[in-house]
């Protein structure tokens, strides 16, 4: 099947380039060098748009800008000699699995979790309830969505979730406008915001504060927002009001994140509020039974929840209906099947063992992998793609060149080992068997110097416009202009 490994270098492709697929591309070139003796790799990574970094791109909200820097370290893995940025190439509709595996001794697929959780009560289509990550890649200017989507002209909003991503949707809904214009978000995208009509936000959970997933340095933020009232449900902070097994109060005194976060609640829920222009209403132990409306949302219905007393959340039957205009759901994502490649409908992963893709047989496949969410579900933080890449990298060279197994010395972390030097040109020059394939379909991939001119023309655009170090272009049509391309989807 493969050559040896001494006899030339091994091609491999990393299907989608967020933080999973650079973390795995950064682990090939840098645990192959370290192998004894080392192997030349040459990765190509893969994306379905014209832009790489993924949910660092595309997920962390425009005013995060130290999360977003995270951005600089993955540049360095494009940037690498051994590593090609192949943007604007989907899998499924441009090339197939099997087409990438007659290309490459090996395909890594990391293409994350894009997809939201439906609640799955009524109402839940009606126009005005939609998916949190239609809203987050809204205002973070990814290219599927129209910049139009939202007109924010809802005066009350409801958004399902008690996670860092409800955190971040209440936080851009109740934020001052004019705090964003520094922010790369994109000009449409400032304008609907400076124009919205919305005053208050509640962000609901279905269980206490103790259980909520916040990070208390996010949830911290929200109550330091200027012009913002922050206001938590009357007596839903007690830890033992909903709860009577006690595990609530035994988590908020044990477990130091969870410490963390109830002192920042118990302080909101101590205030009085002020008069702010915007208020942000913090509300625990209910749930969403009904989304109410006509031709789109006018209320929704909550249930009051509680533990019963093995610790299962069950609903008391009490209810209570919001006047809002706006459902944003943020209760988990999934993962979506890629064309062609095993996925395990119920828990929305790849199957795998370490990494290597297991087949309807149980057997893993010959030269397939995968890497972060779509490998072991939306759990962690960006930096826990790190151990993950590795982990899959360390079995892909263990069957492909040779590394090492179950039963050896484990290689360093990849934070700990150096890149290799370059693959010497005379080993590379010669065009892929993928660029090829390409080639012979007409279609002309984004490379990495394409990206670069993406970037000039961001910085040029925040340069014009007065807003700071960069403004996103608003459509993928004006991302394909800034570099050259015309006629492109």
């Amino acid at each position: 099947m493969l050559q040896s490994r001494d006899m030339r270098t091994l091609r491999v492709a990393v299907v989608g380039s967020g933080p999973a697929g650079l973390y795995t591309a950064e682990a090939l070139i840098k645990q192959a060098a370290a192998l004894d003796p080392p192997v030349a790799m040459k990765v190509d990574v893969l994306d379905r748009l014209p832009t790489p970094y993924g949910l660092v791109r595309y997920g962390v909200a425009p005013d995060h800008t130290s999360i977003k820097s995270i951005a600089e370290y993955l540049r360095k893995v494009l940037e690498h000699e051994n590593v090609s940025f192949i943007g604007g190439v989907h899998l499924g509709e441009d090339v197939t699995r099997e087409d990438l595996l007659a290309s490459y001794d090996a395909v890594v697929y990391a293409t994350g979790a894009m997809r939201d959780r439906r609640l799955a009560i009524p109402g839940e289509d009606l126009a005005g309830s939609v998916a949190a990550t239609d809203f987050v890649n809204w205002y973070c200017g990814h290219p599927d969505v129209d910049p139009g989507t939202f007109t924010l002209d809802a005066e009350s909003v409801a958004v399902i979730g008690v996670g860092n991503v409800a955190v971040d949707v209440a936080r851009i809904l109740v934020r001052d406008p004019e705090e964003m214009r520094t922010t790369d978000v994109s000009q449409p995208v400032l304008d609907a915001l400076m124009s919205s009509k919305v005053r208050e936000v509640h962000v609901i959970g279905r269980r206490g504060p103790a259980q909520a997933k916040f990070t208390t340095k996010e949830l911290r933020e929200l109550g330091e927002l200027s012009g913002v009232d922050v206001v938590v449900g009357e007596g839903e902070a007690d830890l033992d009001a909903y709860d009577p097994t006690g595990e609530s109060a035994r988590l908020a005194e044990a477990d130091r994140h969870v410490r963390g976060n109830y002192a920042v609640i118990t302080d909101w829920a101590g205030r009085r509020p002020a008069g702010a222009p915007r208020r942000l209403t913090v509300r625990f132990w209910l749930r969403p039974t009904e989304v109410h409306g006509t031709d789109r949302v006018s209320a929704l219905t909550l249930e009051r929840t509680r533990l019963d007393e093995t610790g299962r959340l069950v609903g008391t039957g009490e209810t209570e209906t919001l006047g809002v205009q706006l459902v944003l759901r943020s209760v988990g994502y999934q993962s979506v099947p890629l064309a062609g490649v095993p996925f395990d409908d119920r828990s929305s992963v790849v199957p795998n063992a370490a990494g290597r893709v297991i087949g309807p047989g149980g057997d893993p496949l010959p030269g397939e992998y995968v890497a972060g969410w779509l490998k072991r579900g939306p759990t962690g933080v960006i930096g826990t793609n790190k151990s993950d890449a590795s982990e899959t990298v360390r079995a892909l060279l263990a069957d492909l060149a040779g590394g090492p197994g179950p039963d050896d010395v484990p290689l360093p972390r990849p934070g700990l080992l150096r890149y290799p030097e370059a693959v010497p040109k005379a080993a590379t020059e010669a065009a892929s068997r993928f660029e090829e394939l390409l080639a012979k379909r007409g279609i002309r991939p984004v490379s990495y110097a394409d990206w670069l001119l993406i970037e000039a023309a961001e910085r040029d655009l925040g340069a014009s416009l007065g807003r700071g170090a960069r403004v996103k272009l608003p459509s993928r049509q004006e991302l394909h202009r800034a570099c050259g391309f015309t006629g492109r989807r």
